[in-house]
């Protein structure tokens, strides 16, 4: 077998909190808000996990491509002393009530510095994409830096996701930074 570096294109985006238009967003019917409890740690796995298992960016971090993984990462995440519950969150769908809610919305938040938040793994399950709930999502997140004291905040973008892009754009981010992540693939050897 043979390992080989392929580099993906990410960019850093940041937002200045106090000159941002922030709205808590009121969520779509059927839809509803779910703040960070050490009870949800597997809850945000799962919805992380569905959201990221088939898009690009499990190939530029596999952990997100494994539903173990996606269970590490947010251990990691919420054990990490800058972790902001505050501005954390979990959207579920209840449906109509005739169904099983299902977690579908996902973003954690941690905060570098006094002055700095970092958003981490903005995720919304293929199902429930296109009704903004990832604008209402990072709205909140940002909320809850700005009520933190944070006066920015940033994120990581894979550079091919424009959808993201220009939602996080909308909202008030720009582009600071590009970045290069390594991912190492294995490739099989040939016969």
């Amino acid at each position: 077998m043979d390992f080989t570096d392929t580099y993906f294109r990410r960019f850093r985006m940041e937002i200045e909190l106090p000159k941002a238009r922030l709205e808590d967003s009121e969520l779509p019917d059927g839809y509803r808000w779910c703040p960070w409890e050490l009870t949800t740690v597997e809850r945000h796995a799962v919805a992380k996990y569905h959201s990221f298992r088939s898009e690009m960016d499990a190939r530029v971090f596999p952990c997100l491509g494994d539903f173990e993984g996606c269970r590490k990462l947010m251990q990691d995440i919420s054990k990490q002393r800058n972790f902001l519950p505050s501005a954390t969150w979990l959207i579920t769908w209840d449906g109509t009530g005739n169904e099983d809610a299902v977690d579908c919305g996902t973003i954690q938040a941690i905060k570098p510095s006094g002055i700095m938040g970092a958003i981490q793994n903005v995720g919304i399950t293929p199902k429930h994409r296109g009704m903004g709930l990832g604008r209402a999502l990072v709205n909140k997140c940002l909320i809850g830096f700005r009520d933190a004291g944070a006066k920015r905040a940033y994120l990581e973008v894979t550079a091919d996701n424009e959808h993201a892009i220009n939602l996080y754009r909308s909202i008030g981010f720009r582009l600071t930074r590009t970045l290069y992540k390594p991912s190492h693939h294995v490739e099989a050897p040939s016969y």
